[in-house]
């Protein structure tokens, strides 16, 4: 079943509409998963603002990750320094993470700042940032050059479009604007969009031809789980974006299909590749839970019409893995988890919980896209988590607000929090909870997937000493009177 929506693709405009609008998203909502499910596909779903705000994110730090892991490409933040603070992280990434995809030998990150100064704020920057791309082209004679946008920038009017342009003609190379000052947008993943949207403009070519090998595979930085999945189709993927070159990026549009590691950030560039590359999206979420995966593995061996082939991949893999789901099931059984992180992402890690039999009693979801881009029902991660595993209760989005995680946790007490971005483990932590983070969004997906990430959350529930020693120790920062209120207090009502 379709979603009735307009299509709002438009890659001859410079910068990608905003979440808010284009999908429906919050970032405000206390309640059952179920309900949150019903609201959004019946467009009666409202975001609800907060009257107090502890943090928030930024879409130039969603734009920076999709772009700076770019092998052959160079990075300019146009703005103060203080905007590329988030820059040295993805050196990092790229670095502790290329071995999972066999870079033989990555590279230091090239990533640079125009680093506006307050006369810069007041005369414009447009000329300091024409020379920081010559010079930025002379140190590092990269294939692509892109220049994200700051809060600053877009205050003064600073015209990086056409900056861009001219310099583009001079040097020979694309210089790619990305559209992602963090104002323009609550939801801070739009920066993925706009990082995606800056690439289909200026670096993805119209396919001369149709590649039946190549499946484009949209995705962060986790390990290597496709090319085992693709082979038996005769199939290998084609990694978006990091780890990809400028040459791969321009082939994306030949790709047999698109596939998503999470419908959160690949729902734009996939709608894109279909609507504007004729590369169809493969009509399903991603393949967390066994159910799901049935569903993933049926859907891409439709597209490629290669349905005998799926039917056997899935026959041989519950052969060999069910029976150790089952035994992980046993250890497991009576367990309860608690799961905070980004919204596609997170809404998995509760099918894989349903799997394992154990109960999610509660999650913390940093937002809520209604609907994705495709407009089908069928992507939606947390309506099939509903259907196939039943409702969770204490189901929150809170916008990365650590103080209602803080509050949720010290009332739910769960046997174990699973997360998915840095900082947040810390709160259980301090409650004496087990605290399982996992960086590879590959680790949980598919047959194997349901034991590998078993098997961690087994063994952080086991090895419990060193949080509950912390506890012992931890300051909570927060008051009692706090914890003692509803999560959504703070919500406007």
């Amino acid at each position: 079943m379709s979603i009735e929506k307009k299509s709002t693709i438009n890659l001859s405009l410079p910068a990608v509409e905003i979440r808010e609008v284009r999908t429906n998203s919050i970032t405000g909502y206390d309640g059952k998963a179920k309900d949150l499910v019903e609201q959004s596909h019946s467009g009666g779903l409202k975001d609800i603002k907060r009257s107090f705000q502890q943090c928030a994110g930024c879409s130039i730090e969603k734009a920076a990750c999709m772009t700076v892991l770019i092998q052959d490409a160079a990075v300019i933040e146009h703005g103060p320094i203080g905007c590329s603070t988030c820059f040295h992280e993805y050196n990092f990434t790229y670095s502790v993470n290329a071995d999972l995809r066999g870079v033989a030998h990555p590279t230091q990150r090239k990533v640079f700042s125009t680093n506006l100064q307050e006369k810069d704020t007041v005369y414009g920057g447009v000329q300091k940032l024409a020379n920081t791309i010559r010079d930025v082209y002379k140190r590092t004679h990269a294939s692509v050059i892109f220049v994200l946008s700051t809060c600053a920038a877009a205050i003064i009017g600073d015209d990086i479009e056409s900056t861009c342009d001219e310099a583009e003609d001079e040097l020979g190379i694309p210089i790619v604007p990305i559209v992602c000052e963090g104002f323009r947008s609550r939801v801070w993943t739009t920066g993925f969009d706009a990082a995606y949207h800056g690439i289909a403009r200026k670096l993805i070519d119209k396919p001369a031809k149709r590649r039946n090998d190549v499946i484009n595979v949209i995705n962060f930085w986790g390990s290597d789980r496709f090319s085992d999945w693709f082979a038996p189709f005769g199939c290998k993927p084609n990694y978006i974006t990091p780890y990809a070159t400028v040459n791969t990026l321009r082939k994306s549009g030949e790709a047999a299909a698109t596939v998503q590691a999470c419908s959160t950030l690949g729902s734009y560039l996939a709608a894109v590749l279909e609507k504007e590359f004729g590369v169809p999206e493969i009509e399903t979420a991603p393949p967390y839970g066994i159910a799901q995966t049935d569903r993933w593995f049926r859907a891409l061996g439709k597209i490629l019409h290669k349905e005998d082939v799926a039917e056997e991949i899935i026959a041989q893999k519950k052969e060999k893995y069910l029976p150790k789901i089952e035994a992980l099931r046993e250890k497991l059984k009576g367990k309860t988890a608690y799961v905070t992180g980004g919204a596609a992402h997170g809404q998995a890690l509760l099918a894989v919980l349903g799997e394992l039999g154990v109960n999610a009693v509660g999650a913390s979801i940093f937002h809520h896209d209604a609907i994705y881009d495709s407009g089908r029902q069928e992507d939606d991660q947390l309506k099939k988590a509903v259907e196939d595993y039943g409702d969770i209760s204490n189901y929150r989005v809170c916008s990365k607000q650590e103080y209602e995680l803080a509050n949720s946790l010290g009332k739910l007490r769960p046997d174990v929090l699973l997360a998915r971005h840095g900082g947040m483990t810390l709160w259980g932590a301090k409650y004496g909870i087990p605290s399982l983070l996992v960086g590879d969004e590959h680790l949980s997906m598919g047959y194997e997937g349901i034991i590998d990430y078993g098997e961690r959350i087994l063994d952080t529930i086991e090895n419990d000493e060193f949080v509950r020693n912390l506890q012992k120790h931890a300051i909570n920062p927060y008051t009692k009177w706090w914890l003692m209120q509803r999560p959504d207090y703070f919500f406007e009502k």
